[in-house]
């Protein structure tokens, strides 16, 4: 079993609180008493004996340091934002491959760390919002994709288009996609928009490739999310639904991007908003 980032900042904000702690009942109280004796005694005590009698082990010391460091870094990434690297280009061209974005943590219910339990909840997705969420398949893996389909819709994807409740969902035509990428992942791809809800958004389709046709109605506590690279793209209509335990925010900002072929930041794209 691998152990993720957040897990990692738990057993270290532990053991660190349990050494400063064992410190501060135990051994502090001991080193304070070793020091009473020296000064006490009546006789000439050496400067240096009496810092070693005092002196703070190093691992105590560190533990000190880092534990409101790792407790506030903890803190900020497990209920307020925390940042996620795209790795592939299923969300293209909303997130281009070397993306690096800050999630929201807290629209969606306050959870616990590790084990993602809803402790607060505040908010639910909106159809159109671009989430960050534990696959399905393999809850280590996580995925970032757009919600499509809400508890209770019936959704359709026959032809490269999408029907929601028996509403055909339109698309805009924008001509051919000649976005950053458009010679690596997306050679002969269209550019259209989408109008989901309140939402617009940009989706690539590709006439060349087949399509996954399908009929899906999704159940209570579960989302149908697909990527706006709709014919590159593994999402519901291949592995089924996200239930909403496996939600872990909302992608709200691009802060940084890595050209890993020219090995240049896209500065173009720093401060985006993801939408």
């Amino acid at each position: 079993m691998s152990m993720d980032f957040q897990t990692g900042m738990v057993i270290l904000l532990a053991v660190s609180g349990v050494i400063w702690l064992i410190d501060r009942v135990v051994a502090a109280p001991r080193r304070r008493d070793a020091v009473a004796r020296l000064t006490s005694a009546g006789e000439k005590v050496d400067d240096k004996q009496l810092q070693s009698a005092a002196k703070e082990p190093l691992i105590v010391e560190y533990a000190r340091t880092f534990f409101p460091i790792i407790l506030i870094v903890l803190v900020l990434r497990a209920f307020i934002a925390e940042p996620f690297r795209i790795p592939s280009g299923s969300m293209m061209p909303t997130l281009l491959v070397g993306d690096f974005i800050l999630v929201n943590k807290f629209d969606y219910g306050i959870r616990l760390p590790v084990i993602n339990k809803k402790i607060i909840p505040i908010g639910e997705p909106h159809r159109g919002d671009v989430v960050v969420f534990r696959y399905p398949k393999d809850p280590s893996v996580d995925y970032i994709k757009r919600i499509i389909g809400l508890p209770g819709d019936k959704i359709i994807y026959r032809d490269k288009t999408l029907y929601i409740n028996g509403k055909q969902i339109p698309q805009e035509w924008l001509g051919r996609y000649a976005g950053p990428e458009h010679n690596l992942q997306a050679a002969g791809d269209t550019l259209y928009i989408e109008q989901l809800d309140d939402v617009r958004h940009e989706i690539l389709l590709n006439s060349k490739s087949g399509t996954l046709n399908g009929e899906y109605e999704v159940p209570k506590g579960h989302y149908f999310a697909m990527g706006d690279n709709r014919d590159n793209s593994n999402d519901s209509r291949y592995w089924g639904f996200v239930p909403e335990q496996n939600l872990i925010g909302k992608a709200m900002i691009i802060w940084m991007n890595w050209d890993a072929v020219h090995h240049t930041i896209r500065w173009s794209r720093i401060g985006s908003k993801v939408k």
